[in-house]
């Protein structure tokens, strides 16, 4: 069984902010596959399907950003999936906007969501999908990633999550070795 987390804030005020990058991720993919959200446990939204007879677990947690891992933990240990079955997918700093960043584990580079998660995993070894948000220092931190995003960075965001079928489906079948050489070479998107 696995686990792909989309990290985000819930509500329509934190809709199209870059801290949203992950939940925009996971929709897109939902709705490639005719799946909704329409399950609920443990301040999680979430649906399961079926993929060549393994059960795949896609969750949006409903806490904020900064609480992520108590949700993530109590599906971890709700489903009895391994940590290595764990796949985190969020916004990231560090990254220019339009390119992604795959790793098996690492830093959470100060994202809370990531910070919050390897509280309560007891570990930083699992592994994430980074997408790019690039870092504007004129702004500060917080109200960089939780305001609105300006029509021509949405529309950069937009063209990295239409790829998110293509990615979770390449997730799924290929070793995750291959993943990141597939896509951590990727141009960035303009």
């Amino acid at each position: 069984m696995r686990l792909i987390v989309g990290l985000g804030n819930p509500g329509k005020e934190y809709e199209n902010t870059r801290h949203n990058a992950g939940f925009k991720f996971v929709d897109k993919f939902a709705k490639s596959q005719n799946l909704d959200f329409n399950k609920e446990k443990f301040n999680g939204l979430y649906t399961e399907f079926n993929y060549k007879g393994e059960k795949v677990i896609l969750l949006k947690p409903q806490k904020y950003m900064n609480l992520s891992g108590e949700v993530v933990i109590k599906f971890k240990d709700f489903f009895k999936i391994n940590l290595e079955d764990i796949l985190i997918i969020c916004d990231d700093l560090d990254t220019a906007l339009g390119k992604l960043k795959i790793k098996y584990k690492g830093s959470s580079g100060g994202h809370n969501g990531l910070k919050n998660i390897e509280l309560h995993l007891h570990s930083n070894e699992y592994k994430r999908v980074k997408i790019g948000i690039s870092n504007n220092k004129d702004h500060d931190r917080i109200d960089y990633v939780i305001g609105k995003m300006p029509k021509d960075e949405l529309n950069v965001l937009e063209k990295v999550t239409d790829k998110a079928p293509e990615i979770i489906t390449d997730y799924l079948n290929l070793s995750f070795d291959n993943l990141m050489n597939k896509y951590n070479s990727m141009e960035v998107i303009k």
